[in-house]
């Protein structure tokens, strides 16, 4: 008799979900370095640089709402996030694929909208689109968009090297996405209601649209982390949140971290906005999510190293596993802090 047991994926969410569907995964070729549970997979090229491989989906009306995303906007970003893996990773985006699955309610000059995005990405980030496939969806738009890349093999980093004394930097400024995202849907939410009405859409809010709908990938601090000699000892890119980047980071590396309030970088305008919203801006950098920023720790005697370079926030430091993932705050308390994420399930 069949198994009847039914287990809901929600019980062990997106990357619970990943590590119980390949545990059985072994390794074969000796050219893999590193298989599934990083940024990006690492490949062995028999030279001196080693390829990162990631792939990622967009998936219209979980990631995506035509409501408010404009088409060129859309295949822009699916670029953008997919780059970021590869940033991630330390290393240079060099090419990717697309494929896509549509509906019948898209035409040709929809999809030559969409790629014109697509375009736009690839020329600013340098790569090639290499290939792909096109399907028929019954409902919507799917995307997948896999991005290749190539680092010298003692530069590319993990999220599993951090140690304990490392320093926990951030770059950029986090929480804008996610209230980019919530003036977008008040927005909806005042045209449903009356269609008559125009989107007041605030020109001191211009960043904050930005954020979310055309994301840029940091490929900006790879060539920074070069030009100074930096090789952070781990890293990844902050698309749920920096509370569950930093307890990825940490889960990875068996380490804890405690980061420092006033060093977490949130925008003025955000600020305001979170406020506005009667959030607490700290909460909304931690959970957010959708910032595309890059969370990396480095070696302690980097620090000056790292100390003046634009965009660049030294935000905590990492420490005893046995100690947790601890906020201190400006306040002067110290409390653990919780992954409020996006949840893909």
């Amino acid at each position: 008799m069949a198994n009847q047991q039914r287990t809901d994926v929600n019980i062990l969410g997106e990357f619970g979900l990943i590590d119980h569907l390949t545990k059985q995964f072994k390794n074969r070729q000796q050219t893999t370095i590193l298989g599934v549970g990083d940024d990006a997979a690492i490949l062995d090229t028999g030279g001196p640089e080693q390829l990162v491989v990631s792939t990622d989906m967009l998936v219209e009306g979980i990631h995506f709402d035509f409501a408010y995303t404009p088409l060129k906007h859309l295949g822009y970003k699916s670029v953008s996030v997919n780059v970021s893996d590869i940033c991630a990773m330390n290393a240079r985006p060099q090419q990717i694929t697309v494929s896509i699955a549509i509906s019948n309610r898209f035409s040709v000059e929809a999809l030559e909208e969409f790629y014109a995005g697509v375009h736009a990405a690839c020329e600013h980030y340098g790569v090639d689109l290499v290939g792909g496939d096109t399907t028929s969806s019954l409902k919507g738009l799917i995307i997948s968009v896999t991005a290749i890349g190539r680092a010298p093999a003692e530069r590319i980093t993990r999220r599993s090297t951090a140690k304990v004394g490392d320093i926990i930097c951030v770059t950029g400024h986090l929480g804008s996405a996610y209230l980019g995202l919530q003036l977008l849907e008040r927005e909806k939410q005042v045209y449903l209601e009356n269609p008559e009405m125009q989107p007041q859409m605030k020109e001191e809010n211009k960043e904050l649209y930005a954020a979310i709908l055309r994301p840029e990938a940091r490929t900006d601090m790879v060539d920074l982390f070069a030009k100074n000699d930096i090789i952070p000892t781990s890293m990844i890119d902050v698309s749920d949140g920096l509370a569950s980047e930093i307890f990825h980071i940490c889960k990875s590396s068996q380490v804890g971290a405690i980061l420092e309030e006033g060093n977490v970088p949130i925008r003025q305008e955000a600020q305001l906005q979170a406020l506005e919203f009667n959030m607490d801006p700290i909460t909304v950098a931690l959970s957010g999510g959708e910032d595309y920023e890059l969370l990396f720790t480095i070696d302690p005697k980097d620090v000056e190293k790292v100390r003046f370079l634009p965009n660049i926030y030294i935000s905590g430091e990492i420490v005893h596993e046995s100690d947790g993932v601890m906020l201190h705050t400006t306040g002067g308390n110290i409390h653990p802090v919780t992954a409020q994420g996006w949840k893909h399930f």
